[in-house]
């Protein structure tokens, strides 16, 4: 199999293990609470981001875009920028039932914007032969939030000391930042937001 690869999946797939590798490092803090272990998560969700960079622009320097291609950075993607923000959201103290559906909400809808553009790719690059804009934000857009997350860390501020504090909502609690993660998630999947494609 590895033989079908182009050299811009190796990009892609090196996306996807720092994505891995970052869940890693949220579960070793939740372990033993070392902001050390924020900060190696936050900088590796930015190297895969420039890996993301990467395997598009070798891609179209070697003119080897393919389907599988596409399908193995989305998979990527929602690795690096879905699951792992998420993990590193839970990993400094959202933690309530509010919180975890928030962060689940966020990831389906990083999932859902993917797939949308995997399927209406080929339609969108029909007259030009490339997508001219993107249908609501790219998830690697969540890479903000990740940086906000390793800034929280570096000031103290997780855990009990997460900003804004945290509310008691029927039966469990809800910390009003996981709704930076609603409106990320909102924006990605949003039919009318468009942004232009470089």
């Amino acid at each position: 199999m590895i033989r079908d690869f182009h050299l811009a999946d190796f990009f892609t797939l090196a996306n996807g293990c720092c994505g891995a590798a970052a869940i890693f490092f949220a579960i070793d803090h939740v372990r033993d609470g070392r902001p050390s272990a924020i900060y190696a998560a936050g900088m590796l969700v930015v190297v895969a981001l420039g890996f993301d960079v990467l395997d598009g622009r070798v891609a179209r320097w070697r003119h080897m875009a393919s389907a599988m291609g596409r399908e193995l950075d989305s998979l990527a993607d929602v690795i690096s920028f879905g699951v792992a923000p998420a993990c590193l959201a839970y990993a400094v103290g959202m933690t309530g039932m509010w919180d975890a559906l928030g962060l689940l909400y966020f990831v389906a809808c990083g999932i859902s914007r993917l797939a949308r553009y995997n399927v209406t790719a080929d339609t969108l690059a029909a007259d030009s032969g490339k997508v001219p804009y993107f249908e609501g934000t790219p998830i690697p857009t969540s890479t903000v939030l990740v940086a906000f997350i390793v800034v929280l860390t570096w000031l103290g501020r997780i855990g009990p000391g997460l900003p804004l504090g945290v509310f008691a909502l029927g039966p469990s609690d809800l910390h009003p930042l996981v709704l930076l993660f609603l409106l990320s998630g909102s924006l990605m999947i949003s039919k009318t937001l468009r942004i232009p494609k470089p």
